[in-house]
This record gives structure tokens, C-alpha cells and sequence, in this order.
């Protein structure tokens, strides 16, 4: 296992030293001049452009933009936003931790509960509740998130008024300690819920799916021949087979969540990763960017290896060389 593990780091790593060359070249050869942006749009005179670019180091040919870049992560450098004066990891450290909090508690939730919908179907196969749940999960399956979201405001902030519209905290209040993170809870509730509607068709069919498959295995008749009961079988034979395909969506859900819940914090103006990331795009911050994407790269590689280890843990007959 050792072996193993040390053999996807490596491999790991060469994946996003792959990954930092490749998304530093297509992120400067896409379309658009950070420095016309921050020149202006009224006309900049050629002479401020040609100044901001010697400022970022843009006027030097690609390659050595590149080594510039590279030898500053060696030494945990991200460099300066273009748009802001903070440096980049400052930037990153203020929003990585809202993005986190409400996509690994949608994740963990969605997980639970669909996971949960999906093996109560699958037992009650053909059932009104099977049937209400495979129609409801193809449903919010559908419905794109954004959209969601705002009849969840809609709905609950606006008409109602049971939660607020926007926002991570009430700025008018300087709660602190338990009330701070009780009104960080309160703001939390409907861009979570919409994680979680959404999340919850994903684990739903595939935990349905996995059981159904397992329960028709020939392994199962044998075990119901020798007499043995129904739910030892479930839960000590059919739940171990069938949850590795629901592992593996949480992993890759996990190794995405950096970035993956950019249209929720838009819609619920939460202050995370997923609206810097498209600010970033928007004001071409290179820098910015970069880092990002280095992140997410980290994230993925670091899951793919999590989940492979998990597989072997939950279930016996796989074995790594």
C-alpha cells in the first residue's frame, strides 16, 4: 500500500507540474490585455500600456514569464493581483474558507440524504416511493442551479422572508463569537439547500442503481439459499458492494469543490472562490488565476489518490500491487 501510494504521489505530481505549464500558456493566449483593462477603456495612451506591461513582467517573451512564475511557487510565491494591491494568497485565504463551508456541507448532506432516498427505493423497488423519488430526482436533476437558487429567494427571502436575499453575514450587526457563527448558519440555509437539491439526484440513482445491481448478483441467491437473513445479507454484503460507486462521486465532488459551486455564490453574492475565479476571468488577473487553477489541479490529484485508498478499504476483493 505504501508502494502504491508513494507511486500515485509521484504521478500526482507530474500531473500538476503539467497542469501549472498548461494553464499558465492558455490563460495568456486567450483573448483580451489585462493591462487594457486597468489602462482603461477611454483611449489609453500607448505609453501607460506599455508601462503596466513592464510592471507585470508582460512585455518579456512566454518562457521567461513562465520560469519567473515557476520559480516564485517554488518559494510559495503566488504574486500580486493585478486588480487588487493584496497579493494572491491573501486574496485566496479570505474566500477558500466560504467556499468550503457551504459546498462540503451541500456535498456531505446531498450524500446522506441521497444516498439514504436511494437505498429506501431500491429495497421498495416499484413502490408509490420509488416511483415519487426517481420522477423528483430526474426533476432537480433538470433544473439548473442558478435558476434554483433564485426561486429559493424568491420564495424564502422574498416573499416569505424567512432568510436573507445575500450575503455570508448581517453587515449592519457586529455579532461575535456563538452569535457570528449562528448568523453565519442563518445565511447559509438556502444556498446550502440548494446544493443539496441538487446534489441529492446524483447519489440518489447511483446508490438506487449499485444495490439493485448487487441484489441481482448470483453471489446473493447463493447466500439467500444457505439460509441466511435478508438484512445480514443487505448490510454486510449488498452495502459494501454497492457504495463504491457512490464514493466515488463524493470523491470527485470533493476534488471540484474549490470552484464547483461558482453559480450558487454568484446568486447568493457569497464571498468564495467560485466568484473570484470568475472575476478573475472577467479582469484577466493572470496571477489570480494561476493560483486557482494550481489549487484545483492539487485537489484533484490529492481525491483521485484518497478514493483509491477508500476503495480498498471498503472493499476486500480489490487489491493494489
Amino acid at each position: 500500500m505504501r508502494k502504491y501510494i508513494l507511486k500515485r504521489l509521484g504521478s500526482g505530481a507530474l500531473v500538476v507540474l503539467f497542469s501549472v505549464l498548461f494553464n499558465f500558456v492558455i490563460i495568456r493566449l486567450a483573448p483580451g490585455d489585462p493591462t487594457r483593462l486597468l489602462a482603461g477603456k477611454d483611449n489609453p495612451s500607448p505609453e501607460t500600456i506599455a508601462a503596466l506591461r513592464e510592471r507585470f513582467g508582460l512585455d518579456k517573451p512566454l518562457l521567461e514569464q513562465f520560469w519567473i512564475y515557476f520559480k516564485q511557487l517554488l518559494h510559495g510565491d503566488f504574486g500580486y493581483s493585478y486588480v487588487s494591491s493584496l497579493t494572491v494568497w491573501e486574496l485566496i485565504r479570505s474566500r477558500i474558507v466560504p467556499t468550503l463551508l457551504i459546498a462540503f456541507t451541500g456535498a456531505f448532506l446531498g450524500l446522506l440524504i441521497g444516498t439514504a432516498l436511494g437505498i429506501i427505493a431500491a429495497r421498495k423497488k416499484g413502490s408509490k416511493f420509488d416511483m415519487f423519488m426517481c420522477s423528483i430526482s430526474y426533476f432537480f436533476d433538470s433544473t439548473p442551479s442558478f435558476w434554483l437558487g433564485l426561486m429559493m429567494i424568491l420564495l424564502f427571502a422574498s416573499i416569505l422572508k424567512w432568510f436573507p436575499t445575500y450575503g455570508m453575514y448581517n453587515v449592519r450587526q457586529n455579532y461575535t463569537g456563538m452569535a457570528h457563527v449562528l448568523d453565519v448558519a442563518y445565511h447559509m440555509v438556502l444556498p446550502v439547500t440548494t446544493l443539496v437539491l441538487i446534489d441529492i439526484p446524483y447519489y440518489f440513482r447511483i446508490a438506487r442503481s449499485s444495490i439493485l445491481q448487487t441484489m441481482s448478483e448470483d453471489f446473493i441467491m447463493t447466500l439467500r439459499a444457505t439460509g441466511m437473513s435478508e438484512q445480514k445479507i443487505f448490510f454486510k454484503y449488498v452495502m459494501r458492494n454497492a457504495i463504491i460507486p457512490t464514493v466515488t462521486v463524493f470523491g470527485i465532488t470533493l476534488a471540484y469543490m474549490i470552484t464547483g459551486v461558482a453559480m450558487i455564490e454568484i446568486v447568493f453574492a457569497w464571498p468564495g472562490m467560485g466568484r473570484l475565479m470568475l472575476d478573475s476571468i472577467t479582469k484577466r488577473d493572470y496571477p489570480t488565476l494561476s493560483a486557482i487553477y494550481l489549487l484545483l489541479s492539487i485537489s484533484v490529484a490529492v481525491m483521485t489518490i484518497v478514493v483509491d485508498v477508500v476503495y480498498a478499504w471498503i472493499d476486500p476483493r480489490i487489491r493494489i500491487e
